[in-house]
C-alpha cells in the first residue's frame, strides 16, 4: 500500500484514529478530518508523521450539507500540495454522532442531524470523491452491528446505517469497471467515547453487552481499524460490495 493516500473522516479520535494509524502503518499517507476536536485531530496527524508518513487535517462538518462543496475545494489543494496531484485512494466513511433516543423522543431536529451526518452528508461527499479516487481505489462505509440485530433507542441511527448498507452496494455496481471496490464495516459494540462514551461509563452495559458475545468481551478501538486497513489492501482485493461485521459474534 506504498505510496498511497486515505482519507478518514471522523479521525480524531477513536475508531476513525485507529483506522488512520492502521492505514499509515500499512504505509498510506493521510487525509484525516475532525468536526470540532482539532487539538486531538493534529496529535493523531503527529503520530502518523512519526511513522514515516504524511498526514494532513482538515475540518468537515459532517451536519452541514453547505460544507461538502468548500471542504472538496480544500481536499483538491491539500492533495496537489501532498502528492501533486487532486488524487486520492482510500475513502473511509467514518464521521458520526451517536445517542439512544427512544422513537417516541425522536424530534425532527434530531431526524435531519442525523440523516444529514450519516447519510444524506455521506453520500454527496462520495459522490463528490469519487472523480478523486484512483482507479482500483476503495471506498469503506462504517455501519453498524445494530442495523441486523435491534437496539432500544436507536432507531434513527440504525435506519440511517441501512440506507447507507444499500449505498454501499450501488457504489460497486457503478464503479466497478473502474476497479473501485466498496464495502461495508459494521462494528459492534466498542469502548470508546461514542455516544457519551456508554460502554466506558456504564459497567452494567460493558459487562451485558460482554456477556452476548462469545468471546466475553466487548470491542476495542483496535479491532475495528486493521480490518479497514485490511480491506483497503491488495490482499482483499476480490472483497466488493459486502458487509462484513467486525463484533466479535455477538447476537450469533
Amino acid at each position: 500500500m506504498s505510496n498511497k493516500i486515505a482519507l478518514v473522516t471522523g479521525a480524531s479520535r477513536g475508531l476513525g484514529r485507529d483506522m488512520a494509524l492502521s492505514l499509515a502503518s500499512k504505509g498510506s499517507d493521510i487525509v484525516l478530518t475532525y468536526s470540532t476536536s482539532e487539538t486531538e485531530a493534529m496529535a493523531v496527524a503527529a503520530e502518523i508523521k512519526a511513522m514515516g508518513r504524511k498526514a494532513a487535517v482538515l475540518q468537515l462538518d459532517m451536519s452541514k450539507m453547505n460544507a461538502i462543496d468548500p471542504f472538496i475545494a480544500a481536499l483538491t489543494a491539500c492533495l496537489t500540495e501532498m502528492s501533486g496531484q487532486a488524487k486520492f485512494d482510500y475513502l473511509i466513511n467514518n464521521a458520526g454522532i451517536g445517542a439512544t433516543i427512544p422513537i417516541a423522543d425522536v424530534t425532527e431536529e434530531i431526524f435531519d442531524k442525523f440523516l444529514n451526518i450519516h447519510f444524506k452528508g455521506v453520500y454527496f461527499l462520495t459522490q463528490k470523491c469519487l472523480p478523486m479516487i484512483n482507479d482500483n481505489g476503495s471506498v469503506i462505509f462504517i455501519s453498524s452491528g445494530s442495523v441486523r440485530f435491534s437496539v432500544p433507542g436507536y432507531s434513527v441511527y440504525s435506519s440511517m446505517k441501512a440506507a447507507i448498507e444499500n449505498f454501499t452496494k450501488f457504489v460497486a455496481k457503478e464503479y466497478g469497471s473502474r476497479g473501485i471496490r466498496s464495502n461495508v464495516v459494521a462494528p459492534g459494540p466498542v469502548e470508546t467515547d461514542f455516544n457519551n462514551a456508554m460502554i466506558r461509563n456504564n459497567p452494567q452495559a460493558k459487562t451485558f453487552l460482554s456477556s452476548m458475545s462469545p468471546l466475553g468481551r466487548v470491542g476495542a478501538a483496535d479491532d475495528i481499524g486493521s480490518v479497514v486497513a485490511f480491506i483497503c489492501s491488495e490482499e482483499a482485493k476480490w472483497i466488493n460490495g459486502q458487509r462484513i461485521e467486525v463484533s466479535g459474534g455477538i447476537n450469533l
